[in-house]
């Protein structure tokens, strides 16, 4: 049975199922955002290769992918300083592509981790909003 040609239509079809997705666009290319924040897009720089899309993952993560299925996943020098993997559509198949995408929709709307109370101890700096002089 012949597989289903992916595009970008079908990419944006499984992102649309997930809360809070908004298609815009960025350096012209059309693009998927969970409250302004990237989920996945047609990557614009030269170094990607055609018929991909940039998927936003956490670092951990993308190491993970690209060790696990370097003929599906890859990075480009450009992008090795952003928390994404680049993904060969032809290769991917739909139900590996909906798991990343549901995966990438985690990584960007995970709250922040607190910022930790000063431990006991330690000194406290407070700022006045006015000199005293």
């Amino acid at each position: 049975m012949a597989r289903t040609k992916i595009t970008f239509d079908s990419v944006r079809e499984i992102a649309r199922q997930l809360p809070d997705v908004e298609e815009t666009t960025t350096w012209g290319a059309p693009t998927l955002k969970v409250r302004g924040k990237l989920l996945t897009c047609i990557p614009t720089n030269k170094a990607a290769e055609p018929d991909s899309i940039l998927v936003a993952v956490d670092f951990e993560r993308r190491a993970e992918l690209l060790e696990e299925a370097p003929e599906i996943y890859y990075l480009p020098d450009h992008y090795k300083g952003y928390p994404g993997v680049l993904v060969r559509l032809s290769k991917i198949r739909h139900d590996a592509l909906e798991g990343l995408l549901r995966g990438a929709w985690t990584f960007v709307t995970r709250k922040p981790e607190r910022r930790k109370a000063p431990r006991a101890g330690m000194p406290t700096v407070l700022r006045s909003s006015k000199s005293k002089n």
